[in-house]
């Protein structure tokens, strides 16, 4: 299946790049329309559940089933994501990652060919889905990223500093 990797390694990148952040870090934002870190696990640990593996699921069990849109902003907007212990929800997005990458990796391969109908897309197949989920994750992964660089790196880089911008 298309980035079954990615989505199995995921979870070990994010433990690695939280490892020795404090709570107050993980609830810093750059800007009040960005994500802190524990809103980013707490949507992809959202997203996981209630839009990839759903969408895949129906994909595989029904003909040509309907899809609903995943609106992130409006969950975002709404405070979906908000007030959650970014350890909590990355346990929680864990736990989800590795029943579906155990569900995606029983999968025939001819699974990736199924498809379903998004209002705002029109047809997508089960392989465009398993690479658009690696692409997203690849996104929070980076954001992540940033996150970590502005914090626990850039402030001790000292003259070093001069030569980087950085976009948390």
């Amino acid at each position: 299946m298309p980035g079954l990797g990615q989505l199995e390694a995921t979870a070990a990148i994010l433990r690695m790049l939280m490892e020795g952040l404090s709570v107050e870090d993980t609830q810093w934002k750059a800007a009040p329309d960005r994500f802190s870190i524990a809103e980013a696990l707490e949507h992809l640990s959202h997203a996981e559940g209630h839009c990839f593996r759903e969408r895949v699921e129906r994909m595989v069990e029904e003909d040509h089933p309907g899809l609903e849109p995943y609106d992130q902003e409006a969950y975002f907007a709404s405070g979906q994501y908000s007030g959650r212990a970014a350890e909590d929800s990355f346990d929680h997005f864990e736990e989800q990652r590795e029943l579906n990458v155990e569900y995606l990796g029983e999968l025939p391969a001819s699974a990736a060919d199924r498809a379903g109908r998004h209002p705002e897309l029109g047809e997508i197949t089960v392989s465009h889905l398993l690479n658009e989920w690696a692409f997203h994750d690849l996104g929070h992964i980076r954001q992540i990223a940033e996150i970590v660089r502005a914090l626990k790196y850039y402030p001790h880089m000292g003259p070093f500093q001069a030569g980087y911008k950085i976009h948390p």
